[in-house]
């Protein structure tokens, strides 16, 4: 069964998300548990980005910028043609899917793309691994500050306006404690990048940990009551429909382009991907705490169909350059 579960992309950690999720709504945090909950999820989530930043090598992204052509076409479906997307979605399905939910479409849409995870696929696929780590990298570098402020700029109109509190909260939450990092960088990078396993913990650990105080809260605020069961599927649904948009835009533009395949696995993988890894946070620190669970809802769909889909895809690009190097 683990096989089967790892061979279609589900792994371990996918299903520990998904028992989270279910724990904040059987068992939710409540009073001073939640309180300190909230304390420990707050400084989980700036050790994370100063470890992003402790991590990162500028050099890298400088050296994976020559190739601008592909760069730009990734940062462009990145932050360009997935968000003008979003918005499109989010106009013709926010009655169903209800105001929260609705934001939280036009939020997954303004994240930056995945990093571990899209440079996997990437590489399994037999593409451009370097131009890969570059744009990655230069999207997540970008994401801290861009993400909030088009968030900002797209919901200032309505209900989901970005408060200053919410903009001082990122600052001390998520760009300081990266800025720190990479300043500290040059004494504390090499222990950092090889102690993966502290890495690969603190991360997955505040994730989970955002999970469980999003939707605990949604559970003890009663929003799930006003989620009914029908705009759930619906969600799913959107959501699915949006993938598969983006997935063919993304894989028609580098076709159009007449990227050479190694060039149009970058694009597609790392323009087509949204993190959650930095996409929670950012929402943690951005929306109440009584409404994150529902705004998250989307960006978590999406995140676990595109690591599934995604899996797939690399897989069968790796067995069809197995079979094309034997013939």
């Amino acid at each position: 069964m683990r096989r089967f579960l790892g061979r279609i992309g589900i792994d371990s950690y996918m299903l520990m998300l998904l028992g989270t999720v279910l724990l904040g709504l059987v068992l939710p945090a409540r009073g001073v548990a939640a309180e300190g909950l909230g304390q420990v999820t707050y400084w989980a989530v700036a050790l994370l980005f100063f470890l992003y930043g402790a991590k990162l090598d500028p050099a890298s992204v400088k050296a994976g910028m020559l190739n601008w052509r592909l760069q730009g076409l990734t940062f462009g479906s990145t932050y360009l043609v997935i968000p003008a997307l979003g918005l499109g979605f989010a106009a013709v399905f926010g009655g169903i899917l209800g105001p929260q939910v609705t934001m939280g479409v036009i939020f997954l849409a303004v994240l930056p793309s995945t990093i571990q995870s899209s440079i996997a696929f990437v590489s399994m696929s037999g593409g451009n691994v370097p131009a890969a780590i570059c744009a990655a990298s230069l999207s997540n570098l970008v994401g801290v500050v861009l993400t909030p402020a088009l968030v900002a700029l797209l919901l200032q109109a309505g209900e989901g306006g970005v408060s200053l509190d919410a903009v001082i909260r990122i600052g001390t939450q998520i760009l300081l404690p990266f800025v720190l990092g990479q300043i500290l960088r040059p004494w504390v990078g090499h222990f950092v990048r090889t102690r993966k396993r502290l890495t690969l913990v603190v991360d997955r650990g505040a994730i989970l940990l955002i999970v469980y105080s999003a939707f605990s809260a949604g559970t003890v605020s009663g929003l799930w009551a006003e989620i009914p069961p029908v705009s759930l599927i619906v969600l799913i649904a959107v959501m699915l429909a949006m993938l598969a948009v983006v997935f063919a835009l993304i894989g028609g533009l580098g076709r159009l382009c007449k990227l050479p395949p190694e060039d149009r696995s970058v694009l597609f993988f790392c323009g087509s991907t949204k993190s959650l890894a930095s996409g929670l946070p950012i929402a943690a620190a951005l929306f109440p705490v009584e409404t994150v669970g529902a705004t998250v809802l989307p960006v978590l769909i999406y995140h676990m169909a595109q690591l599934l889909i995604c899996a797939m895809i690399a897989q069968r690009h790796a067995r069809a350059a197995q079979t094309a190097l034997v013939s």
